[in-house]
């Protein structure tokens, strides 16, 4: 079994180009026609340039595009992962919960709620060893995002995706998303566990501090981590082109507040601890420290012990279409004119 993987794929990002370019191309293809036209007519102009050719430029523009493409994936740095094999690791076993509701794109803490939260969360990852987690994304009903895992490169790529139209159904649902998380732990594991809910904490679907109760009931600590600040702020939201700001049935602006009385009982129950996050920092490095302190238990967990690059098939295949692409001569060769490859009569 295998698993393939990049292993820097935010290069793959600008594999964008290509259709740039591309359009760019025909349109001045198109105005190029358009100005030989002015000066006669295409029969009688193509006499006068016989070596000139319609096709070939065509031909070597796909050829650079397809050499871009494979020299970008190549610095993507494409990997086959060849060896499965079980390994024995002492750690915790983390599911963080995240709120994706539209008052996350609040942005009384910068840039966003949701971005912010996003950000802390990557940087926790790094900071990880053999700990195993996992994503559960919530607002009026919760999903699994990444189930519990000790891929760290996937946990990362799995929270890049995440935005606010994740969860069709809107709302705060924190007690749906303690209980997915108690369910996502490994079965029958004996390690330690925690969860982690980051939320403006405005829960209105359901009882949490119930859930983190029967949560903490079973050995599993809840933190929470407020975003937002107490003053509040409205929510932005683009419509036609334009930023604005939602507004309720009777044209008021909603302004979201963190509300730090549920996420301080949703922790006290869960025998946890609360953090409100602000501008200088979210908390979740404090949150670690407290992780931390959790017995660590050994687990085994199953890994790809090597991954082999296969970067250098896409850069040799890029060079030899770069020097295809130079070989190829826009015009016809004036002995090999009569000799036509590259057109369908």
């Amino acid at each position: 079994m295998e698993l393939f993987r990049f292993a820097n794929s935010e290069y793959l990002w600008a594999l964008l180009v290509i259709p740039v370019l591309t359009l760019f191309f025909v349109w001045s293809r198109i105005k190029r026609r358009q100005l030989l036209r002015k000066f006669g007519n295409e029969d009688t102009i193509s006499q006068l340039m016989p070596f000139a050719s319609r096709f070939r430029p065509v031909l070597k523009f796909a050829i650079l595009m397809l050499a871009l493409a494979s020299v970008i994936i190549g610095i993507a740095r494409p990997q086959f992962g060849a060896k499965l094999k079980k390994v024995k690791r002492e750690g915790i076993e983390l599911i963080i919960a995240l709120d994706v509701s539209n008052s996350m794109m609040a942005e009384d803490i910068k840039p966003n709620r949701l971005d912010r939260a996003k950000l802390a969360i990557s940087r926790l990852v790094d900071k990880l060893k053999d700990d195993k987690i996992g994503l559960i994304v919530f607002a009026g009903d919760a999903y699994t995002q990444l189930p519990i895992t000790t891929d760290y490169n996937s946990a990362k790529l799995f929270l890049n995706s995440i935005n606010t139209q994740i969860v069709p159904k809107q709302g705060t649902a924190i007690g749906a998303a303690i209980n997915l998380a108690e369910r996502s732990f490994t079965p029958d594991s004996k390690s330690n566990k925690a969860i982690i809910v980051i939320t403006d904490g405005e829960n209105h679907e359901d009882d949490a501090v119930a859930a983190a109760t029967a949560a903490a009931e079973k050995g599993i600590v809840i933190h929470t981590i407020g975003m937002g600040l107490q003053q509040g702020s409205p929510i932005p939201v683009l419509r036609n082109g334009q930023t604005e700001y939602l507004k309720d049935g009777s044209g008021n602006v909603v302004v979201t507040k963190l509300d730090e009385a549920t996420l301080e009982k949703v922790a006290a129950a869960g025998e946890g601890i609360y953090i409100r996050a602000n501008n200088a920092q979210v908390g979740l490095n404090t949150l670690l420290d407290e992780i931390n302190k959790l017995q660590k238990t050994e687990m085994d967990a199953m890994i790809y012990s090597e991954y082999n690059d296969q970067f250098q098939y896409f850069f040799a295949l890029g060079l030899f279409l770069i020097i295809l692409e130079f070989l190829i001569l826009e015009r016809k060769n004036r002995y090999l004119k009569n000799i036509n490859l590259f057109s369908v009569k």
